[in-house]
Order: C-alpha cells, then structure tokens, then sequence
C-alpha cells in the first residue's frame, strides 16, 4: 500500500466527506424538526459541526480498513443516524417522506456546488490539481451518498421514503425488513449488485443533470 497515495486521498476527499455527511444529518434534523419533531434538535444534532455526526466505527475505522484490505477499490461507511421521533411529526406518514428526502436532497444540492465550483477554477485556467480534485470529489461523494441513500430498502433514505408512499398495511409489512436491511445492504454492495445495477445508473443521470444545469456557466465561461 502507497502511504503517500492514501494521505493524498484523504487530504482531497477528507473535506468534501466531513461536508457530506454533516448537511445530510443536519438536514433530516432540520426537516424534522420543521414538521413537528425536534428529537434531533434536543440531541444536539441539528449542527454542521460535523462530530455529532461522526460514528468512529462506520465513519472512520471501515473505510480506512476497507481501503487497506481492497487497495482502495472498495470503500463503505456510514454516519450515525439523526434521530426521529416519527410518532412526533404532524403527519407521520406524509412527512416521513419529507424528513427522509431531506438528506439525499441536500447531497445533490452540495454535488451542484461543488460543480460550479469546479467549473469556475477550470474556467478561470486554476492548474491547482490539488483544488481541482477536491471538487471533483465533491462532486462523487455527494452524488455517491444522493444514490445510495435511495436504494428503497430500510433503514436507508429510499426504504423510509417508499414506507411512506405505500398503504399502510403495506408499509407496516415492509418496515419489518428495517433490523435487517443494513445487513441485506451490505451484501448487495460486496456482491457488486447495488453498485452495477443501482449506483452506476443513477450516478449517469446525476452527472446528465448537472451538465445541463452547468450548461450556461461554461458558456459564460468559454
């Protein structure tokens, strides 16, 4: 293993990371909050500061111990979860939904960023590779987090929304799946399923998007 590649690659990826997972959580605590639930907010998790938000096994420790045991092909971790009194909000069923878009909604918002913030360094002839790859990680890891928090499975942001979209015979049928979803995830991403049959596609249609939004700015730029 390459020490120097692997603190270049934290050096660039560490920021947008820390940024990421920090408006995620803050954002379901925020939208919570905002329907009638401030659990989150009581816990101190409403902040972007990011270590409320940092769980030192999913955050820290399995992506490093993933990166060493892959050489860097495959990495996965997680943030400790905003809590949410669902049986709190005004309509629990409706806003659900909200609360779950929240996270994934502000990754693709931090992905736009990031683009343009890329987009104005190129434009602008910056040679700074280190600059230009931060925001290209920006880019990914928001993108990345937007597509996998949508994976309709709990306790994923997709299951939670999908719980909320179903009757609620369904959805109570459906929630049962929650204790053991982590793991289904996790299987699905060592297999390579979620990632070839889920990430890839959507990731296409994220970058699709943000080309077409960046359209003007590079011509302005041009």
């Amino acid at each position: 293993m390459d020490i120097n590649n692997l603190v270049q690659t934290v050096a660039v990826y560490a920021l947008p990371v820390l940024f990421a997972i920090t408006v995620h959580e803050a954002a379901h605590g925020y939208v919570a909050r905002w329907l009638g639930d401030d659990t989150a907010y009581v816990q101190g998790r409403v902040t972007l500061n990011p270590l409320p938000h940092i769980d030192p096994i999913g955050t820290i420790a399995m992506p490093l111990l993933l990166y060493f045991a892959t050489g860097g092909a495959f990495l996965f971790g997680y943030a400790k979860p905003v809590p949410v009194n669902f049986g709190r909000l005004r309509r629990p069923k409706r806003d659900m939904v909200w609360v779950a878009l929240a996270g994934p909604g502000s990754n693709f918002v931090q992905a736009i960023l990031w683009a343009i913030l890329f987009t104005v360094l190129a434009g602008s002839g910056v040679q700074e590779r280190f600059f230009l790859d931060m925001a290209k990680a920006g880019v990914l890891v928001n993108l990345v987090m937007w597509a996998f928090n949508l994976f309709p499975l709990p306790p994923l942001d997709g299951g939670r929304i999908l719980t909320g979209l179903l009757p609620r015979r369904a959805a109570w049928t459906f929630s049962r799946i929650e204790p053991y979803g982590f793991f289904i995830v996790l299987g699905l991403v060592v297999a390579g399923v979620l990632g070839s049959l889920w990430l890839r596609p959507l990731l296409g249609v994220g970058y699709d998007v943000l080309d077409v939004l960046l359209t003007p700015l590079k011509a302005l730029l041009s």
